[in-house]
């Protein structure tokens, strides 16, 4: 079951990226087969709030992650309120279902030795493709922007001292760029020439075959380099970013700064990131404070 007006709302009115569209979509399919399976219920959207925990319950005897279930639930929740909306249903069975809770996670992040021994070591070969994927390196950790934020990039976004960002739902955000990052924009672009092929776009950063970069191709070069110096277990471009945040509050950068810098809608979003600076003055404090033993 695909409900094509729902998907298309969220694609066309809500603007939610292709990946969210594309996993909404999966969770309507697999919540419809769900209700067919063990309730023989043809239409999903008759089910009460016995019916989704019942699917919740199954969810998690199956050892899905309280996280991966939260947004099930939330796609669902969506879905009866866009029924609600349009007349079909007259209630949202999802309100009377409670979400499994989730463990507080701390963002990981690469330590700030490590960054430095990224640009600093000959890590990057010299050619074009190096270079290019320096920049990739360089934009997600001097910018803070999310994965695919960088593959949309367009080379009218570089303004000066500053690129556009188009973030989630649209939003619009301008994120000055350091001396250096400029530079290496400025020696990228006719490296980006050659490895265009003749191929006309306007997406800033191309792959290897000339074409637009993917965000599974932006993921195997953030693992690639990052592997290179770090051990953390998770590398991936969203890491550069949580490392983005976490060293400017340490520097003692302002948390409403740092939310605009990221796009996040919310305060709430970014507080998150003091926890790790919380985890590095306790770390200084037991090392140093004579009592502290």
């Amino acid at each position: 079951m695909t409900d094509s007006s729902f998907i298309a709302y969220l694609s066309d009115e809500k603007r939610y990226s292709q990946h969210t569209v594309r996993a909404y979509r999966d969770d309507l399919n697999e919540f419809s087969a769900f209700c067919k399976r063990v309730f023989e219920i043809e239409d999903p959207s008759v089910s009460d709030h016995q019916i989704v925990r019942s699917w919740v319950v199954e969810l998690m005897q199956e050892g899905k992650n309280p996280r991966t279930i939260r947004r099930k639930l939330s796609c669902l929740n969506a879905w009866f309120r866009f029924l609600m909306t349009t007349g079909k249903v007259s209630s949202n069975p999802v309100r009377k279902v409670v979400s499994p809770k989730i463990a507080k996670r701390l963002p990981v992040f690469v330590e700030e030795s490590r960054i430095e021994s990224l640009f600093s070591a000959t890590i990057f070969p010299d050619t074009n493709v190096g270079i290019r994927d320096r920049l990739i390196m360089e934009l997600l950790y001097g910018t803070g922007m999310r994965r695919a934020e960088l593959v949309g990039l367009k080379i009218g976004d570089v303004r000066g001292d500053a690129i556009r960002v188009l973030g989630k739902r649209n939003k619009e955000r301008i994120i000055p760029i350091t001396v250096p990052l400029k530079e290496l924009i400025t020696q990228y672009l006719p490296v980006r020439t050659e490895i265009s092929q003749g191929k006309e776009s306007e997406i800033l950063l191309l792959d290897d075959k000339g074409n637009n970069i993917s965000p599974e191709f932006v993921y195997k070069k953030v693992n690639y380099y990052l592997q290179q110096v770090t051990s953390l277990e998770k590398r991936s471009p969203h890491v550069l970013r949580h490392t983005f945040a976490t060293h400017l509050l340490n520097q003692g950068a302002d948390l409403n700064a740092i939310k605009e810098l990221l796009g996040h809608s919310s305060l709430a979003a970014t507080q998150v990131y003091t926890h790790n600076t919380i985890e590095k003055l306790k770390s200084i404090y037991n090392q140093a404070h004579p009592l502290a033993g």
